[in-house]
């Protein structure tokens, strides 16, 4: 693949040489267009050393090729990092006064952009506004990550590792095997009230739901996410124009959110953790300790949402050829075990996969990797994956497009 990296004036440029040499490692040719200003940070021979293309940052240069126009129509995809909050405000607008801007305006490729500036300009409501509107055209925003800042600040704006940007910018490059398929996921963790202020929840932060839409969504499915509670910072990456999000808050609300986008969806992924049971009733007031009221508190069962929709596609009442997968949370150590309850699983709520995620100290809720293995429906385990939810959503739409008629 033929990507393009533009390098824009900050300090971090420093780390993109480090990006360069594995986006070629992976096997691809990269051409870099630096920023006049970045320059002053990583000079032009590191960088045609590195990436044995020549170097320049002017559109008037190899202009019988028309150079500024050609890099950016030739281009697989076009990484952006640094992204200064310069270049980012100049990408929403579309100026293109120097030959990054130009490669940009002229691309029909994904794009992948890592900010990288001091914690105030990333906070301030321009560079804020100017990044939804990039995401809203689907531009893949990488980071920024927390930490030391150039002058010992510290803060929002440090820009992501060349690994992980690196990661983020060969899955721009997903196939689009999944054009023409509706998707709908479920995400986060459902919260069923006691009273105003409390409520019955779980420790799901939505990462894998949301990694699960965003894989469908790069490889061209149309997807409805239903999110339950899902913070901000981890539901920013379903900015796509190929996303749908519908918050849900409660077990109900995602049953109603889920039944709704089913009637339509060719597949059904269930990656929120769904609460089985709410109190029997909700406190209008804050309960308090006086009087015991929060010594015993009535349980009631919940619907099995991703039963239900089963049951639904059985009655005929879903599109022909539904594709249903769940997902089971289990912390049993004994692999034989685990999947035996999976496989149990599977059959008491009818759908086509289950995935097993291991809900330990170092996978499943609150961490940034996951481990799975997908059961499919005649007990066998059809795939199985472990690494970051990004990789294991990959895996599970693999095994979901072996799997459907």
């Amino acid at each position: 693949m033929d990507i393009v990296v533009g390098v824009s004036g900050g300090i971090a440029a420093y780390k993109s040489v480090a990006l360069v040499r594995l986006l070629i490692k992976a096997g691809h040719e990269v051409t870099v267009v630096p920023t006049e200003d970045a320059l002053r940070f990583v000079g032009a021979p590191t960088w045609e050393a590195i990436s044995r293309n020549p170097v320049t940052t002017s559109v008037h240069d190899d202009v019988a090729r028309v150079r500024h126009v050609a890099l950016g129509q030739g281009a697989d995809l076009v990484v952006v990092a640094p992204a200064t909050a310069n270049t980012i405000a100049r990408m929403a607008a579309g100026i293109a006064d120097n030959l990054l801007g130009t490669t940009l305006l002229a691309t029909t490729a994904p794009v992948v952009v890592a900010p990288a500036m001091h914690a105030e300009m990333w906070q301030h409501p321009a560079t804020q506004a100017n990044i939804r509107t990039l995401r809203e055209r689907g531009v893949r925003i990488v980071g920024p990550a927390d930490g030391e800042l150039a002058g010992g600040d510290s803060g929002p704006g440090r820009m992501s590792e060349p690994e992980e940007i690196a990661e983020a910018a060969l899955a721009a490059l997903a196939p689009q095997d999944l054009a023409g398929l509706t998707a709908a996921v479920s995400a986060g963790g459902t919260r069923e009230p006691i009273d105003p202020v409390r409520f019955l929840g779980n420790r799901s932060s939505g990462r894998q739901g949301v990694a699960i839409a965003r894989e469908a969504a790069d490889r061209g499915a149309e997807v409805t996410l239903v999110a339950a509670n899902i913070g901000a910072d981890v539901l920013a990456d379903a900015a796509h124009p190929r996303i749908r999000v519908v918050p849900a808050a409660t077990a109900a609300d995602v049953a109603e959110a889920m039944g709704t986008a089913a009637r339509t969806a060719d597949v059904i992924v269930m990656a929120a953790a769904v609460a089985d049971y709410r109190p029997a009733t909700a406190a209008a007031q804050k309960l308090t300790k006086e009087g015991g009221a929060l010594e015993r508190i009535e349980l009631v069962e919940n619907e099995d949402v991703v039963a239900g929709l089963a049951a639904v596609r059985s009655s005929g009442g879903a599109p022909a050829g539904q594709t249903i997968v769940a997902f089971a949370a289990e912390t049993l150590p004994d692999p034989a075990e685990r999947l035996a309850r999976a496989r149990r699983k599977r059959e008491r709520k009818g759908v086509d996969l289950l995935a097993v995620n291991h809900a330990d100290a170092d996978h499943g809720f609150e961490r940034a990797d996951n481990a799975v293995e997908i059961v499919g429906a005649d007990g066998a385990v059809v795939a199985s994956a472990a690494g970051s939810k990004r990789d294991v959503a990959a895996a599970l739409w693999d095994a979901i497009l072996a799997a459907r008629p």
